[in-house]
């Protein structure tokens, strides 16, 4: 990337998204100044995502011919994806890894929280893969993986004291701690509050009142939908409860879970939002941006920001006949619009 540069068309900016023809110039890194400017090029520009829940080891089991349960499928320690994942030599693992980071900083992503398996070791692999990487990855191990990594993911307290244990060692380190929870059904939920977490992840069959308590609490929740809907935990706009999430006043994040079945493109993720669960499109946006404030300063598009945004090129293909362009970006834009030179 340039260390100085400027860039003119329909900017999305700060946490509003309000759309104004403007020229931004950003400075090592920096946005150093939003000049309103009329008749600005037919650009949008716009935060990029950071998405709030990934597997990307699991690209080494990229759509694998198996069915059966979530559990059998990818509940630790003997889940298809397990076994696949202790069967990849570390080089094929960080090649895998090397080539999702790829695709997700091709398609507007700059950062990502990853839950790595694999103790020690696979923390050290990931870390391997993001050398040189112009991407923020977050890495929650487990089974001592946290130890060196930012934080601690936990599949469920279903794992048993064990994993409750290391969650809350975690917490007193002043590690990140995040946990799975209600992705099959709600027993999960309570007990995974109670330990005070950072983030929940799912919630796809929390009740009412567990989401209170997350809006009480202050805890997020990265959904992950087309996830949920490929492994048969989710066919309604019910699961998860996206719409009561925001009612109760829950902030809540956009994942894309695991790469053994589902893209890690946001893009993807907010247009199924979009068609399946009658969110508005800010919200939706926001909910593919906000993530990155658990862990410094958010993507939103402002005066002394990093310059973490995307161009999207609306002369490509027919966008350029939108009437609504944020609407336009979350149900229809994909790599294919952005403009590679920014």
């Amino acid at each position: 990337m340039r260390d100085e540069y400027t860039v003119s068309g329909l900017v999305f900016a700060g946490e509003e998204l309000e759309a104004i023809e403007a020229e931004i110039v950003v400075k090592s890194g920096i946005i150093t100044s939003i000049e309103e400017k009329e008749n600005a090029s037919g650009r949008w520009i716009l935060p990029s995502f950071f998405n709030s829940h990934t597997h990307i080891a699991d690209t080494v089991a990229m759509d694998y011919p198996v069915c059966g349960s979530l559990s059998e499928l990818v509940a630790p320690p003997n889940g298809v994806k397990h076994r696949l994942l202790a069967e990849s030599s570390p080089e094929y693992l960080i090649s895998a890894m090397k080539a999702t980071i790829e695709y997700m900083k091709f398609s507007g992503t700059a950062g990502f929280l990853d839950f790595r398996e694999g103790g020690i070791s696979g923390v050290e692999l990931l870390k391997s893969a993001l050398e040189g990487e112009d991407i923020d990855g977050i890495i929650l191990g487990r089974n001592g993986g946290e130890d060196i990594a930012d934080g601690i993911g936990v599949s469920s307290i279903k794992e048993g004291i064990v994993a409750v244990e290391a969650a809350k060692r975690a917490k007193c380190a002043g590690k990140f701690v995040a946990l799975h929870a209600g992705e099959k059904d709600a027993l999960d939920v309570d007990g995974a509050i109670d330990l005070s977490p950072d983030l929940l992840v799912h919630c796809t069959h929390a009740t009412d009142g567990q989401l209170k308590r997350c809006a009480d609490e202050g805890i997020p929740i990265a959904v992950c939908p087309r996830s949920n809907w490929c492994l048969g935990v989710a066919s309604g706009r019910d699961n998860p409860p996206i719409r009561k999430m925001l009612d109760f006043g829950c902030k809540v994040l956009l994942g894309t879970d695991n790469v053994m079945f589902v893209q890690p493109d946001l893009f993807s993720e907010m247009s199924f939002v979009s068609c399946i669960y009658g969110i508005k499109d800010s919200d939706i946006y926001r909910m593919a941006v906000e993530g990155s404030a658990l862990f410094g300063e958010s993507y939103y598009i402002r005066e002394g920001g990093p310059a973490s945004f995307y161009v999207v090129d609306s002369a490509r293909f027919n966008i350029g006949f939108s009437k609504n362009p944020l609407k336009t970006v979350v149900k229809r834009i994909n790599s294919s619009h952005l403009d590679k030179d920014y």
